[in-house]
C-alpha cells in the first residue's frame, strides 16, 4: 500500500468528502485504513465489570484506501504518489511538485 500511518489524506469520495485527517491505522490484508475524524459511527457499549459504566462511544471505523489522496506537505494538495530510487532506497514521491514525502 502506498498510504502508511501517520501520512495526512484528503477524503475524495462518501460521505465525508473533502475532509482531511491523519492515518491511525492502516490495514493491508483488506486495503482499507481509519483515519482521524472521517467515517465515524456509534457503538453502544455494554458495561462488563461490576462499576464500569456502558453508553455510547463515537468510533472512527475503516474506509477503502482507493477513497483517499495522499495531502503533500510541499505544495498543500491531494495527489498521487510515486516511487523513485535514492541511493538503493525507494523514496516516495509527490506526482505533482515532485517533493519527497516522509
Amino acid at each position: 500500500m502506498k498510504i502508511k500511518k501517520g501520512d495526512t489524506v484528503k477524503v475524495l469520495s462518501g460521505n465525508d468528502k473533502g475532509k482531511t485527517g491523519e492515518v491511525l491505522e492502516v490495514i493491508p490484508k483488506t486495503n482499507k485504513i481509519v483515519v482521524k475524524g472521517v467515517n465515524v459511527r456509534k457503538k453502544h457499549i455494554k458495561p462488563r465489570k461490576q462499576g464500569e459504566e456502558g453508553g455510547i462511544v463515537s468510533v472512527e471505523c475503516a474506509i477503502h484506501s482507493a477513497k483517499v489522496n495522499v495531502v503533500c506537505s510541499k505544495c498543500g494538495k491531494a495527489t498521487r504518489i510515486g516511487y523513485v530510487e535514492e541511493k538503493g532506497e525507494k523514496v516516495r514521491v509527490c506526482k505533482k511538485c515532485g517533493a519527497k514525502i516522509k
